[in-house]
């Protein structure tokens, strides 16, 4: 029985819903609701694309019972939300038992997209915490997430953001906020080391035949591994992983907290706690405060990416059932992310086909930046600029190092001597974005909006949607950072 039979008021988004995820039974979640935020809850940031994306109507945020119903003040007509349990490695240890413990599903829509909301309050899995989020890390998921979408990043989407009055405490007291996130699924490596771990291979193969069925389905037809399902399904995940960490690294991205819990079994980018784009190129940066070891810095992503998807071999082991065969299917990850890693570093470069030397050149680069820790963003558009037809002398001042970079630039230059240059240039302003979501206009947008003044949140967002596009007179959100934005602290309670 759902728990929101015996409501009679509830808030219709507009939305057909399916079982999804919720028909695994009850093995693999505990249905509940949301827990009520002090009314009024208010919109602190939306995002049209992804209400188009669910298929939301054109005036889905009109509804008072909508914003209350995102807040998870009202239930959802259709919807029995529920909150799903996995375990995981967290900094390399075993953790055991987590879960979801602040999101709670509200379904899969008929379009094939789950619905979570992220804050709504305490769940089974909560682990002693009070099931919510803060208004800062609320912003920097919403925005992060619809950022890494602009920048053709996979990742999991955000509808919007609401806030309340409420008081929670992290470091200090702050206000309340839900994250309304939208994905095809939310099923991490976690999930299958939660029964694989405690020797539940009913449910581990349960799930395993659910995630194929729905996303994987050629696996069942493959011909590799003596067609061996299970073992096609890894190697799959483990070249999406590939991929996604080479788009990562070629952006500057660094996730801050990748624990097998927080590695998507889609290869999609999810959970942004401690999240940062690189401002200097620093290839050993630490961008989470509570990361005092360095495991997550950003040159260690992906082999801690290959590490997470050894973790899931050994969860689906059981199922596989040859060693040899699970370690095979991991090896493709090894000539997947290079490929890829080179593929995007070549299109930063303007490099259509590759060549002999491109490495090099790529190799080159990237070791004069981090050097002298040059800004990587800036970088890589002024270049893209001077490809364009401008002068070259923003690039040029970059480096203290004029002489080592105008060797790599002579070096570059010969390598697009026969090639059309505006086709080179039109690529590389296609692959080196303008903006991406700097710690400090994050924060600048998160002090704002705790003086409940919200219009930079709708500035940046607008700006991060479309990043590689020029935006006339927002050059500003475009520049260095400031000095004080070096003192940013981000943790894992972010």
């Amino acid at each position: 029985m759902s728990l929101l039979a015996e409501d009679t008021a509830a808030a219709d988004l507009g939305l057909r819903w399916k079982p999804g995820f919720r028909a695994l039974g009850p093995a693999f979640l505990t249905e509940l609701r949301p827990t009520p935020l002090p009314d009024p809850p208010y919109w602190v940031g939306y995002s049209e694309a992804a209400a188009r994306l669910l298929g939301l109507p054109a005036d889905w945020r009109q509804s008072e019972g909508t914003l209350a119903a995102l807040t998870g003040n009202l239930p959802v007509a259709g919807t029995q939300p529920f909150a799903t349990v996995y375990s995981g490695h967290q900094f390399g240890v075993w953790a055991g038992q987590l879960g979801d413990g602040r999101a709670i599903m509200l379904g899969e829509t008929e379009g094939g997209l789950e619905v979570q909301l992220k804050g709504a309050g305490r769940t089974p899995y909560s682990r002693g915490a009070d099931g919510r989020a803060v208004l800062r890390s609320s912003i920097r998921e919403f925005l992060c997430s619809e950022a890494m979408h602009g920048l053709g990043i996979p990742t999991t989407r955000a509808l919007c953001v609401t806030g309340s009055d409420a008081r929670v405490y992290r470091e200090m007291p702050e206000t309340a906020a839900v994250v309304t996130r939208v994905a095809p699924s939310f099923i991490r490596f976690g999930h299958f080391e939660h029964f694989s771990a405690n020797q539940r291979e009913a449910e581990l193969r349960a799930l395993a035949d659910y995630v194929i069925d729905r996303y994987y389905p050629g696996c069942r037809a493959t011909e590799r591994f003596n067609g061996n399902a299970y073992a096609a399904f890894l190697e799959a995940v483990s070249e999406r992983t590939a991929a996604l960490l080479a788009q990562w690294q070629a952006v500057g991205f660094c996730h801050g907290v990748m624990n097998t819990d927080n590695m998507s079994i889609l290869g999609l980018t999810i959970d942004y706690g401690p999240f940062q784009f690189l401002d200097g190129f620093d290839p050993r940066h630490i961008c989470n405060h509570s990361d005092t070891s360095g495991r997550y810095a950003f040159n260690q992503q992906p082999n801690v990416a290959y590490w997470n998807l050894f973790c899931l071999a050994q969860a689906l082991l059981p199922l596989i059932g040859d060693q040899e065969i699970a370690v095979a299917a991991l090896e493709s990850y090894k000539t997947v992310f290079p490929r890829e890693f080179e593929s995007r570093m070549r299109a930063k470069l303007g490099l259509a086909e590759p060549a002999e030397g491109d490495r090099a050149l790529i190799e080159g680069v990237l070791k004069l930046m981090a050097a002298e820790k040059v800004d990587y963003t800036i970088f890589w558009r002024r270049l893209s600029q001077h490809m364009a037809g401008g002068n070259a002398e923003p690039v040029r001042d970059l480096f203290l190092d004029r002489a080592g970079f105008d060797a790599w630039l002579l070096s570059f230059s010969e390598r697009h001597a026969q090639a059309p240059r505006a086709q080179a240039a039109d690529l590389m302003l296609r692959s080196n974005p303008k903006y991406v979501l700097r710690n400090h206009l994050g924060q600048q947008a998160i002090e704002a909006a705790s003086q409940k003044d919200f219009s930079a949140v709708a500035t940046l967002l607008a700006l991060l949607e479309t990043p590689f596009e020029e935006h006339p007179g927002a050059d500003a959100y475009a520049g260095f950072p400031p000095d004080w934005a070096s003192t940013i602290e981000i943790s894992c309670s972010s």
